[in-house]
């Protein structure tokens, strides 16, 4: 499952990066919850939790479908 979140998180690294910014998988929890750091830009967005629920976790979900939701730490 790892490696399928880390390919749709490849998918939106394009888009984060070019506004300075980036995500990193940090875990994936036993309930399937995605934990991601954001970091650059991102890390201090004001919007970056609706760049993470409306994009990034929509992306996974659609990617991953097991995965119940995606939160940054």
């Amino acid at each position: 499952m790892k490696e399928r979140v880390e390919k749709a998180l490849e998918k939106v690294r394009p888009m984060l990066k070019a506004d300075g910014g980036n995500v990193e998988l940090v875990e994936i929890t036993a309930d399937n919850v995605v934990r991601l750091k954001l970091s650059g830009t991102c890390g201090c967005c004001p919007m970056s939790q609706m760049t993470l629920k409306n994009g990034i976790e929509r992306i996974i979900k659609q990617e991953v479908p097991e995965i119940k939701e995606v939160v940054a730490i």
